[in-house]
């Protein structure tokens, strides 16, 4: 018999519920509904206070679409998993709240679930012979980090971002050259026309692999920022000189290919240093096919690449209810006295000692 989990995400500007089925370890989507907030393009960026009012608005609806989609009534429910944390905190207690509301309402367990968590568990629904051990590139708005995963729900830090995430320094690159918010699809859809070689930006913290350094793997993407930056200024006397279409796209490509080089090189070296077979990407950052195909090029022969579709790539409830699909069946529960945290740790994170990954 196969369990219903209700999985809730409202971790940032998404608004969205799913359904998803698991029998014998294996969870299945049966419905997804994500709600964009199109309103914080007019800022070029998120505003807190904005989103958290949004999601207040179109919660019901949304859950209600998704249960309707799944042909389910909340009755047939056997869990409610709900994103805890990290993200805005403002807007994970829209989420929080009303998934306490519905567990209380219906005496049905509840799953608080960690964001990131959910987006090493997206591949798996689309995957279903995705199994640890494997290593994890996590690329989102919010993080950059590499994950040993020897088991589901144990993970050991490899490296993670310094300073900017890679989502973000796409979508800051994105405002200099123009192309709006968000900015991946804009770069990556722009970057295609851009000419290689004319702008070859600085791959920070390569050298690092390069060396065996102690940050190896770690990222740093202010720099490569800072440098896109420079070379936009240098096409005007103002900050943001307007720029050709030719040379938006020639910048576009040089940064691209430059965060990818890096978040490439350093996977490959943990897949091969670690003798495992499976990578997968997971975040926002998943959806530009350049890394993806960049990645399966650099392992072709060695390990095979899992990457979820985009719409399983950006935050999504789909993601949350597959992560709290497995915790329920290890007899996990939350209380009710669940609370958001903008912080919260992925549970099972240790940081990696040396062994077959260093």
């Amino acid at each position: 018999m196969a369990d219903l989990i209700l999985g809730i995400e409202t971790s940032c500007d998404e608004t969205s519920a799913a359904v998803v089925r698991s029998e014998d370890g294996v969870a299945s989507l049966a419905s997804l509904v994500i709600l964009s907030q199109d309103v914080h393009r007019i800022f070029g960026g998120v505003v807190p206070e904005l989103a958290s009012r949004a999601h207040v608005q179109v919660i019901g609806s949304v859950i209600q679409q998704a249960l309707d989609e799944a042909g389910i009534s909340l009755e047939q429910l056997d869990g409610i998993a709900v994103t805890a944390g990290p993200g805005l905190v403002g807007s994970l207690l829209v989420g929080v709240m009303y998934g306490k509301t519905l567990a209380y309402s219906l005496d049905c367990p509840l799953l608080g679930v960690n964001h990131l968590e959910g987006h090493l568990f997206a591949p798996a629904l689309e995957d279903p012979e995705l199994e640890p051990p494997f290593i994890a590139l996590l690329v989102s708005g919010g993080h950059t980090m590499l994950l040993y995963v020897p088991a589901w729900g144990e993970y050991r830090m490899l490296g993670q971002t310094l300073d900017d995430a890679a989502g973000e320094a796409f979508d800051k690159v994105a405002n200099l050259l123009g192309l709006g918010y968000p900015g991946g699809a804009a770069i990556e859809r722009i970057a295609r026309n851009g000419r290689p070689g004319r702008f070859r930006f600085p791959t920070p913290l390569l050298q690092e692999l390069e060396r065996d350094g102690p940050n190896k793997y770690a990222f740093s993407f202010s720099g490569l920022k800072t440098a896109v930056l420079r070379a936009v200024r240098d096409g005007g006397s103002t900050p943001t000189p307007p720029m050709d279409p030719e040379s938006t796209a020639d910048v576009a490509r040089g940064f691209q290919e430059a965060a990818i080089a890096v978040l490439v090189a350093k996977t490959a070296r943990a897949v091969e240093t670690s003798g495992y077979n499976v990578a997968t990407i997971g975040g926002g950052v998943a959806c530009n096919r350049a890394l993806t195909e960049a990645l399966r090029s650099r392992l072709a022969g060695q390990a095979r690449v899992s990457v979820a579709s985009p719409r399983l790539n950006t935050d999504n409830a789909a993601m949350i209810a597959a992560a709290g699909a497995w915790r329920l069946a290890r007899g996990e529960r939350s209380g009710l006295d669940l609370e958001p945290r903008d912080d919260l740790p992925l549970p099972g994170l240790a940081s990696h000692s040396h062994g077959s990954t260093s």
